[in-house]
């Protein structure tokens, strides 16, 4: 499986969500698409997607990252990156307001942007939950709103007017006050171990010699994670007796040889899909962790 879920994953999940007159864009532009709250789940777990969210969301509720939480208790806007697993819990039956996603190909189609993983809103470790006023709401619904008219319209340059209106939501969002306090797990170190295991798990298995390795390194997963890299590494050890790098080396292993036995790759193609630079650095990894070398599984299929 891939390490993210993607859009098309998202309206599979969701079919009457799913976009009639506006279909997925596929020439490069990217995607976006706006939404009413009033269909959202009682709760949603941990996930990683490859586009991002920004959502008003009206109604109390949780929202959890890693070993941390923010109690929603009044209207709030939540600026969802798609490198940092959170989850949801809706406490009020009441729910509304609405959400966009987008991809970041979305933003920077025909602009000279930066990465969003570079700005205020978006980057990992970045506050992602404001609490607006009054006046703020009825403006930023006022947009959504308007977004949803453009979305249905047919007019030729819709798009460049929807990625106008996203930077003034996200323009709007900013006014308000962030989020100052969040709460900390008495079984933290528990929860981020796990969460470190499933995003590992979750990156395999490897089904396109295309495919690159996302997460390689403790402070990859910790970035993830929106934690320490020394943090992640106490409560891994803490809670399974082994190090951050000793679980990452042991799963690519396992999955290089499952590559070796069960697919037609040359040796190259499994070195660059597991994240290495270069054949030759694959191949001391492997002799190292394994004890033989990729051609010797391969070919006596051991």
């Amino acid at each position: 499986m891939s390490v993210m879920e993607n859009v098309t994953d998202f309206y599979k999940k969701l079919p009457d969500h799913a976009p009639t007159c506006v279909p997925l864009e596929s020439s490069g532009m990217g995607h976006i698409n706006i939404f009413a709250r009033d269909t959202c789940s009682a709760a949603s777990p941990y996930s990683r997607r490859d586009f991002y969210k920004v959502s008003l969301i009206i109604g109390t509720g949780k929202i959890f990252y890693a070993d941390k939480w923010v109690q929603i208790d009044r209207p709030a806007v939540l600026f969802s990156n798609p490198f940092v697993p959170y989850s949801w819990e809706i406490q009020s039956k009441e729910q509304s307001g609405w959400y966009c996603l987008f991809t970041e190909a979305f933003i920077q189609h025909s602009e000279r942007v930066n990465s969003l993983q570079d700005s205020p809103l978006f980057k990992i470790g970045a506050n992602p939950i404001f609490f607006p006023d009054e006046a703020q709401i009825d403006e930023i619904s006022s947009i959504y709103q308007k977004m949803i008219r453009e979305m249905q319209s047919t007019y030729a340059h819709k798009y460049d007017i929807l990625r106008s209106y996203l930077h003034l939501l996200i323009h709007e969002a900013l006014k308000a006050d962030p989020a100052a306090n969040f709460s900390s797990y008495s079984n933290g170190s528990t929860r981020v171990s796990g969460l470190f295991v499933e995003l590992l798990e979750r990156q395999f298995p490897i089904d396109s010699p295309g495919f690159t390795l996302q997460l390689k390194t403790p402070t990859d997963f910790a970035q993830s994670l929106s934690v320490h890299v020394n943090h992640l590494n106490r409560s891994v050890k803490e809670i399974t007796g082994k190090t951050t790098s000793e679980h990452i080396a042991a799963r690519i292993a396992k999955e290089a040889r499952a590559l070796l036995l069960h697919t037609d790759w040359s040796v190259s193609e499994i070195a660059y899909s597991l994240g290495f630079e270069y054949p030759s650095y694959f191949t001391l990894f492997f002799k190292k962790h394994t004890g033989t070398s990729p051609s010797q599984v391969r070919h006596s299929n051991i």
